[in-house]
């Protein structure tokens, strides 16, 4: 191993942390749902609302992280980043309203919102574009550690020392992030070739070909639904449909959760190296897709089965839901190799712009069919407007696997050409 590699898998390992952090802060709000209505006592609707915070900033943050990692690169977004993360972190640990709450975990997203783009640029740079979904998935699978982390584990810690000391402790765990970021990511280019020039015409003549580009809007359709429901479901009202409808305690429906994100976390390892070795991304995201959307037929069905195979199928939903993953790739396979970053970005705007609508949107649904029930201050909703309110997440699904059948094949490798008489914005 040469030196210039040690030294990139030490900074992909710091990003690698940053990204586990993310993805405990995307799904925290589900293990400790209880806790916040408790804490805030606030509505679904409002519940809703303070988990998908993190979502809108991020959505919007998308396209902007996108344009700065292709100008001035990962490592500066990186430090700057965590810097922000932990000021949002430490607010919201210490936060005595609901409104000081929703503002720290404002922040919280607007922080970790660049570190996934960042990533897949780091990759792009460093990696041959045929491994590209398999790196992709093998950063997920480590990345999921985190939601891994906000379902069972964060209930219990919780119930010991106070969900506020949690999130003291990711402010602490943001700020070394950001001096080790500044430490150990070394920048290079590699296949994607140069750094676009940071001015307004490079930008918007970049970000404009990503955007006129008719095969961009499928992986992002796609990712806005399958990951949309995820977001929802995994980042919030997992736990609660699994106690209020089928009345289990909330360490069991923790594990539910957990396993839900492990089989994620599995599936976008073995959903993308599956992808990388058949040379195909299209078919693969279909049948995973067909499989999330029969899954979800069956909670809406709110049927009774036995504990183990309600585990079982946690487990298979993530490994299918896990197939979005393939949008990036795919994104990138389309577009100009040296706008890697802006067409990944695009895409998974698509999956955080679903989030922050779903989330609340299912509390809206549910508050306005309450019957007025509560227990121990919280909000109790009957079985068949807690369904109503899950259907949005299933019609999201199902939105984002109708898509998969409109993607164009790559052949899992990059196949964009320019349009005749067409030019490509880029340093000299």
């Amino acid at each position: 191993m040469t030196q210039r590699d040690s030294a990139r898998m030490i900074g992909f390992a710091v990003v690698l942390a940053a990204y586990v952090l993310s993805f405990f802060h995307r799904f925290a709000p589900a293990g400790i749902a209880g806790d916040l209505a408790a804490a805030f006592q606030t509505s679904a609707a409002s519940l809703g609302a303070l988990a998908a915070t993190y979502f809108y900033v991020y959505t919007v943050m998308q396209v902007p992280t996108g344009i700065l990692v292709d100008t001035i690169g990962p490592r500066r977004i990186m430090v700057t980043g965590c810097l922000i993360a932990a000021a949002g972190s430490l607010l919201f640990g210490l936060a005595p309203d609901l409104n000081v709450a929703m503002l720290g975990r404002t922040l919280i997203g607007l922080g970790v919102s660049v570190v996934f783009i960042a990533m897949l640029k780091l990759i792009a740079l460093w990696v041959d574009e045929r491994r590209f979904a398999t790196m992709v998935g093998v950063a997920m699978l480590i990345g999921n550690a985190g939601s891994v982390l906000a379902g069972t584990p964060l209930a219990a810690v919780a119930g010991v020392v106070s969900w506020r000391s949690v999130f003291l402790g990711t402010a602490v765990l943001s700020l070394l992030l950001a001096v080790a970021s500044w430490a150990f990511i070394r920048e290079g280019t590699g296949s994607s070739g140069p750094r676009l020039r940071f001015d307004r015409t490079s930008v918007l003549g970049g970000l404009g070909q990503v955007l006129k580009n008719r095969d961009t809007w499928p992986p992002v359709i796609v990712n806005f639904g399958l990951a949309g429901s995820f977001f929802g479901f995994g980042g919030l009202w997992a736990t609660p449909y699994l106690m209020q409808i089928h009345g289990l305690e909330r360490v069991v429906a923790a594990n539910h959760l957990s396993l839900y994100f492990a089989g994620f976390a599995l599936g976008c390892l073995a959903i993308g190296t599956l992808s990388d070795r058949l040379g195909r991304r299209k078919p693969v995201l279909a049948a995973a897709g067909l499989l999330n959307c029969a899954l979800w037929a069956l909670w809406l069905s709110a049927v009774t089965m036995p504990l183990a195979l309600s585990y079982a199928l946690f487990l298979v939903m993530g490994l299918a839901t896990a197939s979005f993953s393939l949008t990036w790739a795919c994104a990138k396979e389309l577009n100009p190799p040296h706008l890697s970053g802006m067409s990944t970005s695009v895409t998974n705007m698509g999956g955080f712009l679903a989030g922050a609508l779903l989330q609340p949107a299912v509390g809206l649904v549910m508050d306005l069919g309450w019957d007025g029930t509560l227990a121990g201050g919280v909000r109790q909703y009957a079985p068949e407007v807690f369904l109503l309110g899950m259907s949005l997440l299933a019609a999201s699904a199902l939105l984002g696997t109708v898509a998969a059948f409109f993607m164009r094949e790559t052949g899992c490798r990059n196949i964009w050409t320019p349009p005749a008489g067409a030019s490509t914005t880029r340093t000299s």
